[in-house]
């Protein structure tokens, strides 16, 4: 059963996310937090395996409450849930620790199962989402040109840095399967290498990785 924190400064959306959510076979609503100050006092407290963290809210904004949540280092995941569109939300809530990103209009079977995704390790992250993270880096100014890649990337065979590579342009695993010809099996198996052995969270944190540690330059 996966347990939830539904963070969110309306009450009527805390309250549709609840029935939503409560009515899945394997889902509990654990807690729940209107502003993010309280979201990462109940996220501490309780301990729930997912947080729906909206982002502007009083008191305490849902990026920094997951940035403390996840500082915190208890394995909670947080899923971004927001009227927001794909803008700068997106990088910040990312960079800050979170697993996934949605919008509030996606229909309560798409959110169930993105719940699912985020409870099971992976990440959320639709090339849309990707492409924003790209879109952000390259307003960015990149890191110098001279810098050495981590020594973990030496680890990597050539067939998942191929991999890595194709993940950082925003490819989902079918669109990886495509490109290399290989079974998504064995593309789920490349995927799982490469975060082991850049010690990664999930496939958020490699595009990140990868462009922060000048791996790869933005338009590249």
């Amino acid at each position: 059963m996966t347990t939830l924190l539904i963070v969110d400064d309306q009450e009527l959306v805390r309250v549709g996310l609840r029935k939503i959510l409560d009515g899945e076979p394997d889902m509990t609503v654990i807690g729940e937090a209107g502003d993010g100050s309280g979201a990462v006092a109940e996220a501490l407290r309780l301990r729930p395996e997912v947080v729906l963290m909206d982002v502007r809210m009083p008191v305490l904004d849902g990026i920094e409450a997951t940035r403390r949540i996840m500082r915190a280092g208890h394995g909670t995941r947080v899923m971004i849930l927001t009227t927001f569109g794909l803008d700068g939300y997106v990088y910040d809530a990312l960079r800050a620790g979170a697993s996934g990103f949605m919008l509030k209009d996606a229909r309560p079977e798409e959110i169930a199962a993105a719940v699912r995704i985020v409870a099971s390790g992976d990440a959320l992250l639709a090339p849309a989402v990707t492409r924003a993270v790209i879109e952000e880096f390259a307003r960015q100014p990149g890191p110098p040109t001279e810098i050495e890649p981590p020594a973990a990337v030496a680890e990597l065979t050539p067939r998942e840095q191929e991999v890595l590579a194709l993940l950082v342009r925003g490819l989902s695993n079918p669109e990886i399967c495509e490109q290399l010809v290989i079974s998504e099996a064995t593309a789920k198996t490349h995927v799982a290498h490469i975060l082991q052995k850049l010690g990664l969270r999930d496939r958020v944190q490699a595009v990140i990785y990868a462009y922060e540690s000048g791996l790869v330059a933005p338009g590249g």
